[in-house]
């Protein structure tokens, strides 16, 4: 009988495991990395939601219109119209997206005090403003516009980021006004993530501590108030500790969304099996569709989409700490800090770590309004990868192989 000397097997091991580490050294650190890393988590994140959408809203579809397919077809048309328009956006010179900067911060001004004065409302909340036969949301496009126009004042002030003055004026104002639209239209929600944006950009340029506390107290008194002096929302805030407090009334989502994620156990009851959706938890196909993913894929599924987050994530601090452009720095660090952010605060509802306060999963939940800022979010963080030097150098060595095995033909 064969005897396995301990210490060989321990050098063994050893060398595998070095190897392992060596080998995804190697591949962090070629150039195309972010560039594929996007690419992929994006691509499998929209895949995904495509599938949950399909899952999650087919009975509520089939219930309200006689077609189980119909909201799915909605989120594929803007799936169809926003690749093409993420694909342009990626081929943009970063320049060229900096002189539209003051436009779209314009243009989503003016759609947020439109929607404030003529928006019409849903669940408590007017955020949605009536545009011919078709609904939007404009706040999902402000945070797009706010991200770059303030990465675009920044990089213009550069160097001179070392004065207080500089780094508050005008980004904060600006930025706060269209938080205060938000609260018009008594969207708790999108409102914490326009702030959460300004302090992450208040970061990253090196605003001083003092006024990341004094600006938490303002906004805890303010979400305060917004909580106290609306029924609806004071009682999805108080219940969110214990849903089954008040498993009828204002618990009701919470708790079947737990039930939803408890039930799917490690591996999930399988795509299509959920029985939640059956009516029992309402907004299955926005908000809560990661219960939904939950119930039918599992803990294995819902830690897949949490890590393609933070492959996004990853890749996107990647660029920001590698580029020497600080336009591409700021914007890629504001796109993380929405993006992750959003989807930080949605698994916390679902896992009622937080109250529910109407937040969608991006690239999951169903909506156009939603989906297309996202999607020309990460066609800019796509573009900035391809044009890291050595990744630029990389593609155009690629594209001149390919051109000569054509010719060669």
């Amino acid at each position: 009988m064969t005897t396995v000397n301990p210490e060989r097997a321990r050098f063994l091991r050893t060398s595998g495991l070095r190897s392992w580490r060596r080998a995804v050294s190697d591949a962090l650190a070629r150039p195309l990395t972010s560039y594929y890393l996007l690419m992929g988590a994006a691509a499998l994140l929209l895949t995904i939601g495509l599938i949950m959408v399909l899952s999650a809203s087919s009975v509520f579809s089939y219930d309200r219109t006689g077609d189980s397919f119909l909201i799915v077809r909605r989120q594929l048309m803007w799936v169809i119209l926003g690749l093409p328009t993420a694909f342009v956006v990626s081929r943009l010179p970063p320049r060229l997206v900096r002189q539209l900067a003051y436009v779209g911060f314009s243009v989503s001004l003016t759609l947020l005090a439109l929607t404030a004065r003529f928006g019409v409302e849903r669940n408590g909340n007017t955020n949605w403003l009536p545009l011919g036969p078709v609904e939007i949301q404009p706040s999902e496009i402000a945070k797009l516009a706010l991200v770059i126009w303030a990465a675009h004042i920044y990089a213009n002030k550069e160097r001179r980021l070392d004065s207080f003055h500089q780094i508050l004026v005008p980004v904060v104002p600006g930025m706060l006004l269209a938080t205060g639209l938000v609260i018009v239209g008594r969207d708790l929600g999108t409102a914490l993530i326009l702030f959460a944006i300004l302090l992450g950009m208040l970061w990253v340029v090196g605003a001083p501590a003092r006024f990341f506390i004094m600006s938490t107290l303002v906004v805890s008194v303010g979400v305060f108030a917004m909580a106290t002096t609306n029924k609806e929302r004071f009682g999805r805030i108080t219940t969110f500790v214990d849903p089954f407090k008040e498993f009828e009334g204002a618990g009701w989502q919470p708790a079947h969304g737990l039930y939803a994620l408890s039930s799917g156990g490690v591996f999930g009851k399988g795509i299509g099996a959920s029985q939640t959706k059956w009516g029992d938890l309402p907004e299955a196909h926005t908000d809560f569709i990661f219960a939904v993913l939950g119930e039918e894929l599992g803990l294995v599924g819902t830690l897949l989409v949490v890590s393609l987050f933070l492959t996004i994530a990853y890749a996107a601090l990647r660029i920001a700490r590698e580029t020497a452009d600080p336009f591409v720095r700021y914007c890629s660090f504001g796109i993380v800090v929405w993006l992750i952010g959003q989807m930080i605060i949605n698994v916390g509802m679902v896992l009622t770590l937080l109250p529910v306060i109407g937040i969608p999963l991006p690239l999951v939940s169903y909506g156009g309004s939603s989906l297309l800022p996202t999607l020309v979010a990460l066609g800019l963080l796509v573009g900035f990868a391809r044009r890291e030097p050595e990744a630029a150098r990389a593609l155009a060595q690629r594209k001149k192989v390919r051109s000569a095995g054509l010719s060669a033909r």
